[in-house]
Order: structure tokens, then C-alpha cells, then sequence
């Protein structure tokens, strides 16, 4: 497995369907420039459409791109947008969850859940529950599901809270649904292993330097221009890990992707260890029990 893998690696993606959340800025639109300059066709999965359309523009004349409005904080816009794509697309090749929200004051989804547990965790649990029949007929088609090196920053997944009713923390909330990603990444795996054609690959960014970062803590705003030199990575270098799950012929379903510098934070992209609790097979079948009593979306493995 190359140690110095760059785009320029990418196969040709002429004739694979990619369907990316969050595909209008940041990771997730440099993710889809690329598979669009190798031939992709792309839905952008987006939650503004008129924001989905101008990313659209920007990715040039030549890419055959649609967009398709998805509120991950809405059960019934996630179902709504499953239902026109099983309506639309014949089969998807690569499905890439990787919208979310970062740090924000305590706020809920239409549904009632905590708003990063339920759009990073749940709103994609139930998008590729409802989607993943387009997939399991495809030999070699991925779900992709992006994390974050925060998983391993004051994470637990806290069943007996997972809301944050009681008390609400935004760095450990945070850290939880990207666990809570991880943790599905790994249990889809186990569960679509038997089936052969399709595999659950998860990765992360590093710290990449994306809007993400606006509702970051005033500390941690206030470091960042003297540290990013240091410890971040462009949009473009942090959309490298992701790119790698989704297109390696040599990737593997299990295997998680991120840069390989020091702590993760950047680098090139490499098959990466999470942190130990992030393998435990109990919880994650409990974790994904939860998600489909949550979400009311039964997936047809396992």
C-alpha cells in the first residue's frame, strides 16, 4: 500500500454513482471535485439547495452532478431524499457520509435529539439504512463514513444520556457522535461482510481548516491562527483520507483512514488505529440497536 498516495492515484471513476452529504463546502466539495475530475457522476446531498447548485457550477460544465436536499436534523428529509434517489438512481457505487456539525450550543433536531448526535450519527445511520439496497447489488461499493480525531477527546457513548438532557457539554457531545460514527462504520462492516460487494470504510481529516471550525470555543478560536501553520491541513489535503476509502483498490472494509502525522492532525493518507474503545463489539451492537429504535430504520443485513 503506497506511503505517499495523492490524488493522482485515484483510478478512473467513469460510470460509479457517488452520493456525498454535506457536498456543497469544505471536505465534502473537494471530495466531490475530484471524483468529479475522474469521471464520477455525483449527487450532492445537501441541506441548501441553492448552496448545492452554485457548488455545482463550480465544479465545471463537464460534471454530471444533481443535487438533492437532505436535512440530516429531519427523519422525514431523510426519508424524503432516500425515496427520490431509490426513484432516480439505478445503483450506488459510493456513498460518502460526510456532513455534520461542530460545537454548537445545545440545540435539537426536528426529531428531539441532540443536534451533532442526531445529524452526524443518526441522520446518517437512517440515510444509508434506507439507501443501502442501491449499493448491495454493486460489486466493490463503499459507504464511506467520515469521523474525526476527536473521537478519542473526552468520548464515551452515553447511553444513559445520549441526548445531553441532564447536562450538555459541546467538546464531549461532539466527540461522542464521532465515535458514534466509527462505531457504525465498524458494525456495518461486520454485518455486510457476508455479502461480499459492499464495504464500510471509515475515515477523518485530520484538522483541516474548513467552516467547520466557527462555533470552536472562543480558546481554541483565538489559538488557531498561531497553530494552524502547525497542526492543520487544507480543506483539499483533509478531503485526501476520504478520497482514499472511497477509491483504493486496495481498501479494505473495517479499516479506518486519516493522515499519518503526529496525533492525526495531518499528513498524507494512511490506514490509521482508532482509540481502543472504538473496537468494542458490544457497544457497538448497542449503539446500532439504539439507532434503529431511534431512527425506526432497519437495515436489510445483518
Amino acid at each position: 500500500m503506497s506511503k505517499n498516495w495523492t490524488e493522482r492515484d485515484i483510478p478512473s471513476q467513469q460510470g460509479r454513482v457517488a452520493v456525498i452529504t454535506g457536498a456543497n463546502t469544505g471536505l465534502g466539495f473537494d471530495t466531490a471535485k475530484v471524483l468529479a475530475d475522474r469521471g464520477a457522476t455525483l449527487v450532492l446531498a445537501v441541506r441548501d439547495v441553492e448552496k448545492g447548485k452554485k457548488a455545482a457550477a463550480k465544479l465545471g460544465t463537464t460534471a454530471d452532478v444533481t443535487v438533492q436536499e437532505l436535512d440530516l436534523a429531519s427523519l422525514d428529509s431523510v426519508r424524503a431524499a432516500a425515496a427520490e434517489l431509490r426513484g432516480t438512481l439505478p445503483k450506488i457505487d459510493l456513498l460518502i457520509n460526510n456532513a455534520g456539525v461542530m460545537y454548537p450550543p445545545r440545540q435539537t433536531t426536528r426529531d428531539g435529539f441532540e443536534l451533532q448526535f442526531g445529524t452526524n450519527h443518526l441522520g446518517h445511520f437512517a440515510f444509508t439504512g434506507l439507501l443501502l439496497d442501491l449499493l448491495l447489488p454493486v460489486e466493490g461499493s463503499r459507504v464511506v463514513t467520515v469521523s474525526s480525531v476527536a473521537h478519542d477527546i473526552r468520548a464515551a457513548i452515553h447511553f444513559d444520556d445520549l441526548q445531553w438532557e441532564n447536562s450538555y457539554d459541546r467538546v464531549a457531545a461532539y466527540g461522542q457522535a464521532k465515535l458514534a460514527n466509527l462505531m457504525f462504520s465498524y458494525e456495518l462492516q461486520r454485518r455486510l461482510a457476508p455479502r461480499g460487494t459492499t464495504a464500510a470504510v471509515a475515515a477523518h481529516p485530520g484538522v483541516a481548516r474548513t467552516e467547520l471550525m466557527r462555533n470552536s470555543p472562543v480558546v481554541v478560536r483565538a489559538l488557531f491562527p498561531v497553530v494552524a501553520p502547525l497542526f492543520t491541513q487544507s480543506s483539499e489535503r483533509g478531503a485526501l483520507p476520504i478520497l482514499r476509502a472511497a477509491t483504493d483498490p486496495g481498501a479494505l472494509g473495517g479499516q479506518y483512514y486519516g493522515p499519518d502525522g503526529f496525533g492525526g492532525y495531518r499528513g498524507r493518507p494512511q490506514v490509521v488505529a482508532s482509540s481502543p474503545q472504538s473496537y468494542d463489539a458490544a457497544v457497538q451492537r448497542r449503539l446500532w440497536t439504539v439507532s434503529e429504535e431511534l431512527t425506526g430504520v432497519k437495515f436489510p443485513v445483518g
